[in-house]
């Protein structure tokens, strides 16, 4: 893989896990800080976010996969062309 679209996909799951901790703070501890509506409002946000960051990175590393496959079926038909 390349080390760019790696360090990409690395990036989002790392901040989907600090928004997934950052939640589950606000869920269990939050509400006796904040008001009910802002309660609802970061829960929102945080999970909101690392739904979000989980889908990116899935979505990075699917289209990496089918451009790699493209890569490699154009390499394979390039060899068969020049066998012939």
């Amino acid at each position: 893989m390349d080390d760019k679209f790696r360090k990409r996909i690395l990036a989002f799951y790392f901040a989907a896990f600090l928004n997934l901790m950052l939640g589950l703070y606000v869920l269990f501890s939050g509400r006796t800080l904040v008001e009910r509506g802002m309660w609802y409002l970061l829960l929102t946000f945080f999970f909101g976010f690392a739904v979000v960051d989980i889908w990116f990175a899935r979505n990075l590393k699917k289209k990496w996969i089918e451009a790699y496959n493209q890569h490699v079926a154009q390499q394979q038909s390039a060899v068969k062309v020049g066998d012939k």
